[in-house]
């Protein structure tokens, strides 16, 4: 189980460094930024165009002015999956270790599609087992594609959704 969990981290740190991080984005104006690597001149999106963009996938957004810098920062609803200890905890040694390679390939399928932004175990033992953040316009949908992870389907794991918001375009640090 611990091999399990150390490939599930190590996994989740070369998705989470798939990110461009020699793209600056700026979503408060329409601006370009420059690519470090292929010193390719992009432009981006104005904070209109994306607000647009994303209403227009039904996604749930709204906007404020941070006092502090005066910048208008972007919202944007997402859903938070809690993984939580499911109630069939029978499987023997070699089925969870083939369910566990099931779930770490549903999780980088999300990511790869786009339809998650991040997921990781919790560093206990406890009844929540970890989480993952669908960047998708419903909760419909992502209760779907938390469901359908095979952990889930097989009842070794149980999923808990809530709405959340988080800052459009911030990254983690």
């Amino acid at each position: 189980m611990k091999k399990s969990i150390l490939l599930f981290i190590i996994v989740l740190g070369f998705l989470s460094c798939k990110n461009d991080s020699n793209v600056e984005t700026d979503l408060t104006e329409n601006k370009t930024v420059k690519v470090e690597s292929t010193n390719e001149v992009v432009k981006e999106q104005s904070t209109a165009e994306l607000k647009a963009k994303l209403t227009s996938k039904g996604y749930q957004i709204f906007d404020y002015v941070d006092e502090k810098t005066q910048d208008t920062i972007l919202m944007q609803q997402y859903f938070i999956a809690f993984l939580k200890r499911g109630s069939i905890r029978t499987q023997n040694e070699e089925e969870a270790a083939v369910l566990q390679k099931e779930h770490l390939a549903h999780l980088g399928k999300m990511y790869d599609l786009g339809y998650a932004d991040i997921s990781g175990p919790f560093g206990d033992d406890g009844d929540i087992r970890g989480i993952t953040i669908y960047n998708v316009p419903t909760l419909e949908m992502a209760d779907s594609l938390a469901n359908s992870d095979p952990m889930v389907k097989a009842g070794r794991l149980a999923i808990e959704i809530h709405p959340w918001w988080a800052a459009k375009g911030f990254p983690l640090r």
